[in-house]
């Protein structure tokens, strides 16, 4: 017999059936909480507390006479208050949905009697205060059967073949597609300045490249022409090397050859120079010793057979100078040397004897007297 209900969220529970704490209305509100309820005594309803919507599609004549067809929709709810629950109990507990016809008629006829005041520019332009004009119109009403309005959105508004809206937007048409075409136009020039710029950038972007490209391949080909002469070019250094060293080898060589060819050629032959002349100082000196001989009638045999025997000893002594292995350092000088100490010691040897025969040139020399005067 005893039963505990708990309305939903957005319900409202309505018993009826008894008489305490209805303060003159003809049920009892349950919001956010359970109740127990005599099922025998006591009968329990919901009624909804969700937003509900309306739609209006009404023909509403404007201030100037001109048909226009508007369209709108209305979010609407019935209010949280207990009065307002008690006001849409009583009206629509027993069919809900009538909360939306009803909705949807009342606001037609605010929105007939809105739009009526007013021109069509005004509702084309003004949306949102024709939407507030109604809402405010219909808030008394509205409150009277227990519902409130949330929002109004005016959907559309049409003139149908009349033409009028058209016409009227037609000179901001047209001005929207001059605009439009002026910023097509500036578009279109800036895309063929932005394709132009982009144009120049790949240009230059190919030329460096191209640049790059050659002095790439440019240090490439001198490397490998490099490395390619690398294996000439060091034989030929070395081959220069191996020529330099054979010059100078043969230079050596020469200079080797040279000094050879002075001692054995050269150095013999100023030898053999040097024994002629002095052969031929020693045969001029026989003779003039013959001479004076010749001329002193007091010169003995022996000193005559001295005279003709010195020319063999020298001889024999510059042949013996001849085949004698001397190393001569002055070259030929140093042979005019020796020739010459050789002849000097003959005719110191010639004058010797003289002295020791007694003959007159050697008195007369010792005398201090030149040899040939008596």
């Amino acid at each position: 017999m005893f039963g505990y209900r708990v309305p939903a969220p957005d319900q409202a529970m309505l018993i009826s059936g008894g008489r305490r704490g209805l303060a003159g209305a003809p049920f009892r509100v349950v919001t956010g909480h359970g109740a127990f309820v005599l099922q025998i005594f006591r009968k329990v309803r919901f009624l909804t507390l969700a937003m509900c919507e309306a739609e209006v599609a009404e023909t509403c004549v404007t201030k100037q006479g001109i048909a226009l067809t508007a369209r709108a929709v209305i979010a609407f709810k019935v209010g949280n208050d207990t009065e307002s629950i008690v006001n849409a109990g009583q009206r629509f507990l027993s069919d809900q949905d009538q909360m939306s016809v009803l909705t949807g008629r009342i606001f037609a006829g605010h929105l007939r009697a809105i739009i009526g005041s007013m021109t069509v520019e005004e509702i084309v332009t003004e949306r949102q205060k024709l939407a507030t004009e109604v809402l405010d119109t219909s808030k008394a009403e509205m409150a009277k059967i227990g519902l409130i309005v949330d929002s109004l959105q005016i959907q559309s508004i049409d003139d149908g073949d009349t033409g009028y809206i058209a016409a009227m937007s037609a000179p901001h048409r047209a001005a929207i597609q001059r605009q439009a075409q002026i910023a097509q136009a500036q578009a279109t020039q800036a895309a063929a300045e932005a394709e132009q710029q982009s144009a120049r950038k790949q240009a230059e972007y190919a030329r460096e490249t191209a640049v790059v490209k050659a002095q790439y391949t440019a240090e490439v080909d001198r490397a490998q022409a490099q490395a390619a002469q690398a294996g000439p070019l060091a034989q030929a250094h070395a081959q220069q090397e191996v020529l330099t060293a054979q010059t100078e080898l043969a230079q050596r060589a020469a200079e080797l050859r040279q000094q050879q060819l002075v001692a054995e050629v050269v150095k013999p032959a100023e030898a053999e120079a040097e024994r002629i002349r002095v052969l031929a100082l020693a045969e001029a000196e026989r003779m003039k010793i013959q001479a004076e001989a010749a001329a002193s009638h007091d010169r003995v045999a022996l000193d005559r057979m001295l005279i003709d025997q010195l020319p063999q000893i020298v001889k024999e002594a510059a042949g013996g100078l001849a085949g004698a292995n001397v190393n001569v350092l002055n070259g030929a000088d140093g042979l005019g040397e020796i020739a010459a100490g050789l002849v000097g010691q003959g005719l110191t040897i010639l004058d010797s004897v003289r002295r020791g025969l007694g003959t007159p040139q050697g008195r007369a020399e010792q005398d201090g007297e030149p040899a040939g005067l008596e």
